[in-house]
């Protein structure tokens, strides 16, 4: 299921949350409403810590992760790398590193199996992404911007990506991903999908603001209804077999 939530009064929710299947970051100082509808989805299976990162609030633009690894920018303090390393669970291997592009979650987007990223980032830094998510790297660009983390959001299931993605480059991209592709929105018409939405195999975040249509298309592509519509159907079922009983 997604849900729709704000960050004191901002819908750019993905800026300020790291969702995977392993675990959830969301960033310290924001309303308990905002905690809450995290909590009340994921606390069953997964562990949702409170952190900042480099001392600011941006973590979903700051850092990178999957069920593997989680990546941080060098700006990352020490005290805050120790409390990461703590909270998350022990399969989770936490590595600083030392990139110019510091904003890592605008550079790179990634799933549990593939990492697509910024041209320009160092080799080192590539190979540290392979290592530590465990993933294949591909150096791509999505709809001609550059900042690939900041146009697609993906899971294992499924991905959104930047509305002007031409069918060519979605073939692409779905090609190596190896998951069904949409190009869409959030936000009401936000180009910047993964600022405005986090999302892992069960469940997504989206902004207050995202519209019913672009609700249902996030729903769909990312495959959060399967495991909700039989149950409904069948509860539907019952109710009418009892009142024709």
């Amino acid at each position: 299921m997604a849900t729709r939530i704000q960050f004191e009064n901002n819908c750019e929710v993905g800026v300020f949350s790291k969702l995977t299947n392993a675990y959830c970051l969301v960033a310290i100082g924001g309303s308990e409403n905002f905690y809450s509808a995290f909590e009340a989805e994921l606390a069953d299976s997964i562990p949702v810590v409170k952190t900042s990162i480099g001392g600011t609030r941006i973590i979903g633009r700051l850092c990178v992760g999957n069920k593997n690894g989680l990546l941080l920018p060098h700006t990352t303090t020490d005290q805050e790398l120790q409390h990461l390393r703590n909270c998350l669970p022990d399969q989770v291997v936490v590595q600083r590193i030392d990139e110019r592009l510091s904003a890592l979650g605008n550079c790179i987007a990634c799933n549990d199996h593939v990492a697509l990223t910024h041209p320009d980032l160092d080799k080192e830094t590539e190979e540290f992404i392979a290592d530590v998510l465990g993933v294949e790297v591909f150096r791509q660009t999505i709809a001609g911007n550059i900042l690939v983390g900041s146009y697609c959001a993906f899971s294992n299931r499924g991905g959104l990506v930047h509305p002007h993605t031409s069918i060519e480059d979605l073939d692409e991209l779905s090609t190596l991903l190896q998951v069904p592709l949409v190009a869409g929105t959030v936000n009401r018409g936000s180009e910047v999908i993964a600022a405005g939405m986090t999302v892992n195999d069960w469940t997504a975040f989206c902004g207050s603001d995202t519209t019913a249509t672009e609700l249902s298309v996030i729903e769909s592509v990312f495959k959060l209804r399967e495991g909700q519509s039989t149950a409904i159907v069948d509860d539907m079922r019952k109710s009418l077999i009892d009142s024709y009983v």
